[in-house]
């Protein structure tokens, strides 16, 4: 009956979207899933009416009613101006964790690593995603990475919270705090904070690069990995290579109120139209959407079914291994087949299980309000002149006489530049002044502390040097400790 029916937002897609969409409402409808579609369209169509996000107004009432979103890859046209549609659900809607399971189907999906079976955790709205970019300089473009003390958090706390509830045993956090060690490094210390209160829960931290490695040597070694969200991205993707196809791994996000699921793979116009595309990673990623609102049986079915028709060789281009595959078929054969197993365990791989997976993590840690004081700023200049020289505009900027400020040299590109420097350091455009506030004790060692006002005043101290300024960045002790990075790396 309608009434009991699940309301669900569609979006067909481009490219590959609507094949493998209609390949997998196919096999939903077939294995009896309780739910009603409202379709919206989203994508390629809704950016040439001249709309940068890629979706209107009138889909948003419907994704903010359903609160539930299978989405079919879509294509965000070349050239500037255009917002990525994924990255402005996932914000919109507050969709903070990205969950991609990596599983080997061996042996009916040619993989190197018969055991894999990993699922990654992303943090889904901070980091480099955040989008915020400026081209600063002719020479120079800057994108900010931003990381949040609630938003690392929130998501580590999931993290657990999914292993818990999956009986899962080991989370391996993987950062870069060796080099970013302000924002990874809080990005880490949230997870070791979290981990505290799941004790049985075995942690490690890997440096995202040989983390990387090891997932495309010995993904074997994992089993639940969180990260940041351009890590996870990335590595995400060599997981889902690395155990058969990137065309049978599902994505979901998931919010505290909405929730969208979705293909980690893009829309692959190369191949629209030619009825070949594998629909499987949609169909997983609609299998973790029946598990989200509860209906772990039909999900149950669905998965296992998938696996029988693995099984029984009947395959996709993608996966097709002449002499091992039985037959290569089609995105909607495929699905057929798939349909018509349902009912079906598998007999060599292993049938699935599955508890209800709306995870209700716990309200965030409260910290008292730091203390913060003003110590000092770094001006970012835009500065060409003839042979450029770190000590012509270190000069420049020395003649500097501001009661509140010593000037304590350049960089460029974050290599420090003045008063010590190599002739070897190349140089661009962008240079960074650091300015200290003076001390206000007899030891002169001290840094002191400044005000807006101040700041202010040596910003008029450097138009009045025909300096271009193009962002500043001020520099704080919180806590007692300085919260910034040194010039020196």
């Amino acid at each position: 009956m309608s009434h009991n029916l699940t309301p669900i937002t569609i979006a067909h897609g481009d490219g590959i979207g609507p094949e493998i969409m209609a390949a997998t409402l196919h096999v939903l409808d077939k294995a009896g899933a309780q739910l009603k579609y409202e379709a919206i369209e989203i994508g390629e169509k809704v950016y040439k009416k001249g709309v940068p996000t890629g979706i209107e107004p009138s889909a948003w009432e419907s994704l903010r009613r359903t609160r539930i979103f299978l989405k079919a890859p879509i294509t965000t046209p070349q050239g500037g101006g255009y917002k990525s549609l994924n990255v402005t659900i996932r914000k919109a809607l507050g969709l903070y964790a990205n969950v991609r399971p990596c599983v080997s189907y061996h042996p009916f999906v040619r993989t190197q690593h018969p055991g894999m079976d990993l699922v990654i955790i992303r943090e889904n709205e901070e980091d480099t995603y955040a989008g915020i970019e400026y081209q600063q300089t002719d020479e120079v473009a800057q994108c900010l990475k931003l990381i949040s003390r609630p938003g690392s958090e929130r998501i580590a706390r999931y993290a657990f919270a999914y292993a818990r509830q999956n009986n899962r045993k080991k989370i391996t956090c993987m950062v870069k705090d060796n080099i970013m060690k302000m924002t990874d490094g809080l990005f880490y210390e949230a997870f070791l904070r979290i981990a505290q209160d799941y004790p049985e829960i075995i942690i490690e931290r890997q440096i995202i690069d040989i983390g990387a490695a090891h997932i495309a040597d010995s993904p074997e070694r994992f089993d639940v990995i969180l990260t940041e969200n351009l890590y996870g991205d990335i590595i995400s993707d060599i997981a889902a290579q690395v155990a058969g196809s990137v065309g049978l791994a599902g994505s979901a996000n998931i919010g505290a109120t909405c929730a969208m699921f979705e293909a980690i793979h893009g829309s692959a116009p190369m191949i629209a139209g030619q009825g070949v595309a594998n629909p499987s990673a949609l169909l997983q990623a609609a299998v973790m959407m029946l598990v989200h609102v509860g209906q772990t049986s039909i999900a149950e079915n669905i998965q296992n079914a998938l696996l029988a028709t693995l099984e029984a060789g009947l395959h996709t281009q993608d996966i097709f291994v002449e002499g091992k595959s039985k037959q290569r078929l089609g995105t909607q054969s495929f699905a057929e087949s798939v349909a018509q197993h349902l009912g079906t365990q598998p007999t060599t791989l292993k049938p699935v299980h599955f508890k209800p997976g709306n995870l209700q993590t716990t309200a965030l840690t409260a910290f008292p309000r730091a203390k913060k004081e003003l110590v000092g700023i770094d001006i970012f200049l835009h500065w060409d002149e003839a042979h450029r020289t770190p000590q012509a505009l270190g000069n420049l900027l020395e003649a500097i006489n501001i009661r509140a400020f010593q000037f304590e040299g350049l960089t460029n590109r974050g290599a420090e530049v003045y008063p010590q420097s190599f002739p070897e350091t190349f140089c661009t455009d962008h240079w960074r002044a650091r300015f200290i506030a003076k001390s206000r004790t007899a030891n002169a060692e001290d840094i002191g502390f400044s005000t807006h006002s101040d700041v202010i005043a040596l910003l008029e101290a450097i138009q009045r040097l025909g300096l271009d300024f193009i962002k500043t960045e001020n520099l704080y002790r919180i806590n007692g400790k300085l919260a910034y990075s040194t010039t020196t790396g």
